[in-house]
This record gives structure tokens, C-alpha cells and sequence, in this order.
């Protein structure tokens, strides 16, 4: 009798070990990014607040790593929390009701996904009108953000 209870706890561990891990599809991964870029627009505005940064950072996994190939950028959760709530003391964010991001393109990956998106404002029709594009790979660990590279 032991010994079935032994295997059945075992295999009750494995299961829940296994759904635990989930895999992020394709749905998963544009709705994260969208969550993401929703957010960040939101730290954007100089109406931000420290709420708004952890709210940010709480979409994340807790090894997620920010990288910008670009400006040599390399944080994790905690360094690029300091950094926004650097920002958001000095001032540096100023957006307006007006400015989102959106995405344009994607392309999925093996628990990565390619995007391709664009800052831009919404004019006094209410039209977006985007402005540059640009391209991030997010990754994913246990169905969470865990990576996000800027290749701008």
C-alpha cells in the first residue's frame, strides 16, 4: 500500500510539475505583448506613477531579462525597476493621452516571438499615426515574459 501511494504522489508531482511549466502558444505570447506595451505606454505618461512601474514589471517573469543591443542595455527586474524609478523622479516621462504603441507584425517562434512595432500619436480625428518601427524578440519561460531584446 505504501508503495502505491509512493508512485501515486510521485505522479501526482509530475503532473503538476509538467501543467506548471506551461507553454506560451502563439495567442499567449501577442497578448503578453500587448499587455506589455499597454503598460509601458503608461509609465510613458508623465502622469505615472510608482503603481504604474510595478504594475509593468508584474507581467514579467522574476528572471526576466531587459536587453537594448543598441544603447548596451542590460537589466534584470530589479536593475530596470531602479532605472524606471529613475526616470520617473527625474521627470523623463512626459507622454501624453495621445501617444500608444502598437504592434504591427509578428513572428512566432520556439517560445520567442518577433516584433516589429511603432510609438505613434493619436491625431484630433482619433487616428493613430505611427512614427518609427521598430523590432523587439520577447521570450518566454513557464508561460511568462522572460526576455525582452530591443534590435533598434
Amino acid at each position: 500500500m505504501k508503495r502505491v501511494f509512493l508512485f501515486l504522489s510521485i505522479l501526482v508531482a509530475l503532473f503538476t510539475q509538467r501543467v506548471s511549466a506551461k507553454e506560451c502558444d502563439t495567442a499567449c505570447q501577442i497578448q503578453q505583448v500587448n499587455a506589455y506595451f499597454s503598460a509601458l505606454d503608461a509609465v510613458a505618461k508623465s502622469t505615472s506613477t510608482e503603481a504604474d512601474i510595478d504594475h509593468l514589471l508584474s507581467l514579467m517573469h522574476d528572471d526576466v531579462k531587459y536587453i537594448h543591443v543598441e544603447y548596451d542595455a542590460h537589466f534584470d527586474k530589479t536593475s530596470w525597476r531602479k532605472a524606471f524609478m529613475r526616470n520617473l523622479s527625474l521627470g523623463r516621462y512626459d507622454n501624453t493621452e495621445r501617444n500608444l504603441i502598437k504592434v504591427l507584425n509578428t513572428i512566432p517562434g520556439k517560445n520567442h516571438i518577433a516584433v516589429e512595432y511603432s510609438h505613434g500619436l493619436i491625431d484630433v480625428k482619433g487616428d493613430w499615426q505611427p512614427t518609427d518601427k521598430y523590432l523587439a524578440v520577447f521570450g518566454f519561460k513557464d508561460g511568462r515574459l522572460a526576455l525582452i531584446k530591443e534590435l533598434w
